[in-house]
Formats: C-alpha cells, sequence, structure tokens
C-alpha cells in the first residue's frame, strides 16, 4: 500500500509537467513588441542612466543584435511590415493611422499570426494595435467592429485601436469595445468636435499633464490629458492611463496560464515609451529621468512578470521571447512630461543620429534580443543584419508553413541568424522615413528626398536632402559625413537595388 501510495503521489508530481513537455516539442513564442524605444534605452545597449534588470536579464540569456532593425521610422508602417512581410512602401495607406482607420491588414494574405495559427498554435494579441479596424472609417464603436485582429490570424484579442494619445481611448475585446452603455453611446471624429466634453485647447485648466504647442494634442480630454481627435460618450469605456500597462500585462499573464499547456503565440503591444507617458503610480519619479524613463522602468516591470509567469508554469525553457522597438525613440512628442527637462545625461539614441521620423539609424535601429534556453546559448552579441520584417518568413520556414509566391515578398527566411548560428543575416535592407535609404554592409544609403532636414517639433535630424547621401557606419555611426561624390560606384550600386526593389 505504501509503494502505491508513494507511486500515486509521484505520479502526480510528474504528469503536469510530462503533459507540458509532450505537448512541447513545438516551441510558444512571445514577441514582445514595444513603443518608440530607442537603441541607447536599455542598460544592455549602453544605458547608465536608467536600470533595466529584467530586460538586461533577457539579453544576457540569448542574443543581443546590434544591427536588428524596423523597416519604418514610425509604428503604423513598421507594424504592416512585421505583420505582412512587406515593406510598407508596397501598399498606400501605411501611415501613421488616425484612431477611426479601417483595416490596413489583407485578410486573404500570409500574415504573422496566421503561420502559427497554420502551425496549430493559439495565437493572441494584447496591448496596442494601430493597424485599423472596420472596413469603413466611418464605424459603430458601440456594435460589433470587424475586420481586426480575429480576421488577420489572431484567436483572441485585447486593444486599444491605435494609440494612447488618440481617441477613442477604450479597450477592445475581440469585436466588442468593453464598457459599452447604449444610453451613453462613443462618438467618434477626426474631422470636428463632437458632443461637449472639454478639450485641451478650450480649458487648459482641466488637463493634469499639459500638452505641447502644434502638436495636436488639444483635442477631447481623457482622464486629464488631452488627446488627437475627438469623442463623445463612453464614460465607463474610457481607460485610466495608469491602469493600462497593468490591464494589459494582466491579460497577458491570463493568457499565458490558460494556454500554456499547448503552444502559442502571443504578441504582446507594449505602449511603453510612447506618449502619454503617464505610469502607474509605484513608478512615477523612480527613474529620475521624467515620466519617460518611468515608463521605461515600467516596461521592464512588465517583461519580468511575463517571464516570471513563463517560469512558473515551467515552460521558460522552451519558449522564444523576442523583443524589439518598433522605430527609433522621440523625447518631446506632444507633451510636457520631463523627457527634456529631466533627460539628465541620459542617450536613448545610442551612438545614431535621427530618432523616430527620421531616415537616419536611430530612426529604425532599435534593441533586438532573442533568448530561447532549450537552443540558443547565453549572452552572444550578433552583428547580423536582420529585420522584423523576417520573422514571418522565418518562422514558417521553421515550422514548415507554405504560402503562396506574391505573399510576403519582402520577408527573408533568416532563421539561423535568429536562433545565433550565422553572424552575417540580410545582403541588404530598404527603410522607410520619408526618404528611403538602403543599408548594405557598412555602407548607408539614403536617397535624394524633399523635405524639411529638420522637424522643430521634436527636435529631430530627420535625414532629407536634396542630393543623394553615403556614409560608412563603421567610421561614422553619426552619419555626419556625406561621401558620395568620393564614392560614386557604391552610390550606383545601392541606387540600382533601391530602384530594383521599387519596381517589383
Amino acid at each position: 500500500m505504501k509503494k502505491t501510495a508513494l507511486l500515486i503521489g509521484l505520479l502526480a508530481i510528474i504528469s503536469p509537467f510530462a503533459a507540458v513537455m509532450g505537448q512541447q516539442d513545438k516551441p510558444n513564442v512571445l514577441l514582445i513588441y514595444v513603443d518608440d524605444l530607442g537603441y541607447g534605452d536599455l542598460g544592455s545597449y549602453g544605458a547608465d542612466k536608467i536600470k533595466t534588470p529584467h530586460l538586461d536579464a533577457l539579453a544576457a540569456e540569448g542574443i543581443r543584435f546590434t544591427n536588428g532593425h524596423a523597416t519604418a521610422a514610425t509604428c503604423t508602417p513598421s507594424r504592416y511590415s512585421l505583420m505582412t512581410g512587406n515593406y510598407p512602401f508596397r501598399q498606400s495607406g501605411t501611415g501613421i493611422l488616425p484612431g477611426d482607420a479601417k483595416l490596413i491588414i489583407p485578410q486573404d494574405r500570409i500574415t504573422l499570426p496566421k503561420v502559427f495559427k497554420k502551425a496549430g498554435y493559439q495565437t493572441a494579441v494584447i496591448g496596442k494595435w494601430h493597424l485599423g479596424l472596420g472596413d469603413e472609417v466611418d464605424k459603430d464603436w458601440n456594435g460589433t467592429i470587424k475586420p481586426g485582429p480575429l480576421e488577420v490570424g489572431y484567436d483572441y484579442s485585447f486593444i486599444f485601436p491605435a494609440t494612447a494619445d488618440r481617441v477613442p481611448t477604450v479597450f477592445l475585446e475581440n469585436h466588442r469595445v468593453l464598457g459599452v452603455d447604449k444610453n451613453d453611446p462613443i462618438v467618434v471624429s477626426y474631422h470636428q468636435k463632437v458632443g461637449d466634453e472639454p478639450t485641451g485647447k478650450e480649458h487648459p485648466e482641466l488637463l493634469k499633464m499639459k500638452n505641447s504647442l502644434n502638436h495636436g494634442h488639444d483635442h477631447t480630454i481623457v482622464n486629464g490629458i488631452g488627446r488627437i481627435g475627438w469623442m463623445s460618450g463612453g464614460k465607463d469605456a474610457k481607460w485610466v492611463d495608469e491602469e493600462l500597462t497593468l490591464t494589459f500585462a494582466d491579460k497577458a499573464i491570463r493568457f499565458i496560464q490558460d494556454h500554456y499547456q499547448q503552444p502559442f503565440f502571443l504578441t504582446y503591444n507594449a505602449t511603453e515609451p510612447h506618449v502619454p507617458r503617464m505610469p502607474a503610480t509605484m513608478f512615477k519619479g523612480k527613474s529620475g529621468l521624467g515620466y519617460r524613463g518611468d515608463a521605461i522602468l515600467q516596461l521592464d516591470y512588465t517583461v519580468g512578470q511575463l517571464v516570471k509567469t513563463l517560469k512558473d508554469n515551467h515552460v521558460y525553457e522552451n519558449t522564444i521571447i523576442i523583443f524589439s522597438s518598433d522605430n527609433g525613440p522621440v523625447l518631446d512628442d506632444g507633451y510636457e512630461d520631463g523627457a527634456v527637462a529631466q533627460l539628465n545625461g541620459h542617450n536613448p539614441f545610442g551612438p545614431y543620429s535621427g530618432g523616430k521620423y527620421s531616415a537616419f539609424e536611430a530612426g529604425t535601429r532599435v534593441p533586438f534580443i532573442i533568448t530561447w534556453p532549450k537552443i540558443i546559448k547565453k549572452g552572444i552579441t550578433s552583428d547580423a543584419l536582420i529585420c522584423q520584417v523576417d520573422l514571418l518568413s522565418s518562422f514558417a520556414s521553421f515550422l514548415n508553413v507554405k504560402y503562396a509566391r506574391g505573399e510576403a515578398i519582402d520577408s527573408e527566411n533568416h532563421w539561423k541568424s535568429l536562433i545565433g548560428s550565422d553572424q552575417v543575416g540580410r545582403a541588404y535592407l530598404i527603410k522607410s522615413a520619408g526618404a528611403l535609404s538602403v543599408l548594405k554592409g557598412h555602407y548607408k544609403f539614403i536617397k535624394a528626398s524633399k523635405g524639411a532636414k529638420k522637424n522643430n517639433l521634436v527636435n529631430i535630424e530627420l535625414g532629407n536632402d536634396d542630393v543623394d547621401q553615403l556614409y560608412d557606419l563603421n567610421v561614422d555611426k553619426g552619419e555626419r559625413t556625406n561621401i558620395a561624390d568620393r564614392n560614386p560606384e557604391k552610390v550606383a550600386e545601392l541606387k540600382l537595388i533601391l530602384d530594383r526593389e521599387m519596381g517589383k
């Protein structure tokens, strides 16, 4: 009897682990996609004025890429590329979307989440979306809203429509806004004021965070913060900024807890450090770098909670974690939040010039970290040229998922680079930021383009010039000395690449 009881006890302990391991031949994948984080914002990428222990631990556990990129220097086009495997210039309407935009992801083509769904994964997206919803701009926010994430490959979604500084400031779970009240219907407009809600322009005395001049964040006030666009109704549906991240993190943790016994693909789209930066009270004032720094601390803490959840459910070892940002950093992006006044020597841009909105390197070269304890060795630093657009093809190859020719045409299979066994990566990369650029080896070509050379509102050099530009990033990371005149053959080579890609 004692032996039988002991055996039953051992089986009770072993069975859950065996069940998990038996179903985990395919690794889980957690994609943490953050917003406006710079190359120099993490300790593992050289920051010494801010502490990011959880993200630095991720870098130490796997691969820290020094040449990892988004395809664009703003959010919507980068997210479009991540989802579709195509450069954003291949489809019109992929610029920064208003909060009422229609869906821009094709429903009849392969997407990153569809790759995982075809491979038998449970898929979910939690956090920022900003890829449009519905078939039309005019939509009923009080009813069923589709197509959206569920129609392009996700089994579950808990999102907000665009960015935190744009209305409507509501959560959507799958096809519906949470907290809708038929007696208080939500109305949204980006053309004219609706309803009688106070605006930042009319009532600045109601703001708990002042908006910067001429950025457009002076429309409807929600939670003491002026937004872009006008909204009325939905009193019970509006979020509180200080609870945004905690809400998204809770949903992500619950998804892992509910799905860890089968392979899952979870896209966690963090809001940090995008404006408005209004972190939870527990982080306010902790960084000494203003609310932007506090938001990065909040992001780091959240990553730590997600990793802890994976470990608590015994699936961390066989989970691939991918961490990256949709574009580079910006300081004053519409609110007086201390990002400039309290910078205190911190350098979000690292050794690079530009930033968000810019064709210079800091616009698209971003933190890029991958861990997979079961397979990837610890502490790798890779100089391989990789891009978020390549995740689709790389995972499709790994999971043996096929898709039609003519789909995801810019996504390349760089699986070996993503797991650290190849240190080269792409032959070249096309990047969009107003001006188009080509990165090949250590040379960077920026096509001549009209437009302002500097965005004075955000104090960022945009990389526009009326002549072609060429830089040797081995000796000129800051892109200060244009060597195009001295290297006509290299200019011709890179210009040919760009012309060929544009002609596809």
